[in-house]
Parts: C-alpha cells; structure tokens; sequence
C-alpha cells in the first residue's frame, strides 16, 4: 500500500469521522434519542478519530523511517483500518437502525484494532537492528 494511498483513506476517515460527529450531534440527534443509540453513535465517532490519528502518526512515522518499514507497523496500520471500518461502521449501521446481524461484526472490529496495537507492541519489543556501520 502506498503512502499517498494510505494517507488519502486516513483523510477519507478523518473527514467522514468528523462530519458523521456533527451528523449525530445536530440532524440525527432526535432519533438517536429516540432508539437510545447516542452513546453508540458517539462511541462510533470516537473510536474512528482516535484510530485515524493514530494511523497518521504511524505513517509520518514510517515516512520519515523510508529506510526502515517495520513489518508489525506496517500491519498495525492494515488493522486500525480494517478495524475502523468494522467497528465504527457496525456501529453506524446499528444506531440508524440496521439490521441487528451488524452486531456481531462490532466484535470483530474491536478484535482488529486491537491487534493493531498489539502489533505495536510486539514491534516495540523487538530488538534493535543493527546500522551495519
């Protein structure tokens, strides 16, 4: 996956995770209320931009490490996407009142994020690689 590509879907969902915010907050807000799914809908966004972020952070990390490109960072970003779109975008679906076989893909999502950040760690506990020098 490229970095331009990669930096243009963290884009896709910083902007998307934004908008849906305001979209929950303000034009759907009565019938969020209504089906008592505010908390899930606020708990889509939330999850959705703190994973871009840190998907950003990961990737000006890697750009600025072009010689380095750690196989579980690389993996990490692979699983805070998937996991967005698992996660947030089940939730979504639910809060608008989808169908409730949306429900157990929510699991699934969180398990990817996680095993995002579990690829963090275990990149994080790797020894260092020698320069060569």
């Amino acid at each position: 996956m490229s970095q331009r590509f990669t930096l243009l879907i963290i884009g896709i969902f910083g902007v998307t995770g934004v908008g849906l915010g305001a979209f929950g907050a303000h034009l759907i807000r009565d019938g969020l209320a209504l089906r008592g799914m505010q908390s899930t809908w606020g708990t889509a966004v939330s999850y959705q931009l703190i994973h871009t972020v840190a998907l950003l952070a990961m990737v000006l990390f890697l750009g600025s490490n072009r010689a380095l490109a750690p196989r579980f960072l690389v993996w990490a970003v692979r699983f805070w996407s998937i996991g967005i779109l698992l996660f947030s975008g089940s939730l979504y679906i639910l809060a608008l009142g989808g169908p409730k076989i949306f429900g157990p893909i929510t699991p699934l999502g969180g398990i990817a994020l996680m095993a995002g950040w579990t690829c963090l760690i275990i990149e994080a506990g790797k020894p260092p690689q020698s320069s060569g020098a």
